[in-house]
């Protein structure tokens, strides 16, 4: 349904290394940089923009909203996880766990965490049917 997500930051170089480590973590490529300095991050034919507003305003996180990223494994959402929380994540929503999803009635294994700037984000892995 979408072919872009935007976040701000207001440090661009540790979102740099937020994003890098724990989409490394997914099997993810470190990103590259457009002309306005913003991050670029591809996958699949989706794009992650993580940058300064261009309103040139402070950034913020939005207060209920999540991004989520998809993990091809378990083992891939725990090192996603750790790689987080030793590159300036945070904690949220507790450790890694497994639950069924009320979205598909299917396990999945699910970790969140704040990035460096509070965005809420997590990954997860959907376990086969």
């Amino acid at each position: 349904m979408f072919r872009h997500l935007a976040i701000g930051t207001n440090d661009p170089e540790a979102a740099r290394q937020f994003y890098d480590a724990t989409f490394a973590a997914l099997g993810i490529a470190a990103a590259t940089a457009d002309s306005k300095g913003r991050l670029l991050y591809r996958h699949d034919g989706a794009l992650l923009i993580v940058g300064r507003p261009i309103d040139g305003q402070p950034a913020t996180y939005a207060n209920g909203g999540t991004i989520g990223f998809s993990a091809p494994s378990e083992e891939a959402v725990l090192g996603w996880h750790s790689a987080g929380l030793a590159n300036g994540g945070t904690e949220c929503e507790g450790q890694p766990i497994k639950r069924v999803s009320p979205a598909t009635g299917r396990e999945v294994t699910v970790a969140y965490l704040r990035d460096p700037a509070g965005n809420k984000i997590c990954a997860v892995y959907d376990a086969p049917e």
